[in-house]
């Protein structure tokens, strides 16, 4: 470790003052500085989701159980709560339920009209999450419908992984970067 460095830290740990130099804007928002001088992402100790690898090409999701035949995943929302979700490949968009959005405070911005197997020209809110990931696959500032108080799972849909080419295994679901 640089001695400016060292002293920087040194300083920091007994003032409880991170300088720049320690502390820069990019790093999450939990993790360690290594005697490197290097940063370790503790991410999943904290409760939130590790940093996607810029290089890691496939992102794998365990099947929990399939609906209808059709996979059901974990998916985590705003870096914090995570839910079961349907992978829904005929899907232009992410369905959250009523009770989800509720759960993640989501503010509807408009409404769209929608056509569904049981539905035509149903008028449904939408509003914005910060974000969706699945193990490391992540979309941003996602536009998401919210349905009514009936439906008991929600839909990822394209808006989610329209990046990404998507393989269902018989147990994992593959999400790989276009």
């Amino acid at each position: 470790m640089a001695p400016g460095l060292l002293w920087s830290t040194a300083l920091a740990i007994a003032t409880g003052v991170f300088p720049p130099s320690i502390v820069r804007a990019q790093d999450s928002g939990c993790f360690m500085v290594t005697p490197t001088g290097g940063t370790l992402d503790l991410n999943r100790l904290c409760g939130g989701s590790a940093a996607s690898d810029p290089n890691q090409r496939v992102f794998r999701a365990r099947i929990k159980r399939r609906a209808g035949g059709t996979p059901v995943i974990d998916v985590t929302f705003n870096g914090k709560q995570t839910f079961e979700m349907i992978v829904d490949t005929g899907a232009s968009g992410t369905l959250l339920t009523y009770q989800m959005a509720v759960a993640l405070r989501v503010k509807p911005v408009g409404y769209v009209n929608v056509e569904t197997a049981s539905d035509r020209n149903l008028r449904i809110p939408v509003g914005y999450v910060k974000s969706i990931e699945v193990n490391g696959a992540v979309a941003e500032n996602v536009l998401v419908a919210v349905a009514g108080p009936d439906l008991g799972i929600g839909l990822l849909g394209h808006d989610f992984f329209g990046n990404y080419d998507v393989t269902i295994k018989r147990d994992v679901v593959e999400f790989s970067r276009r």
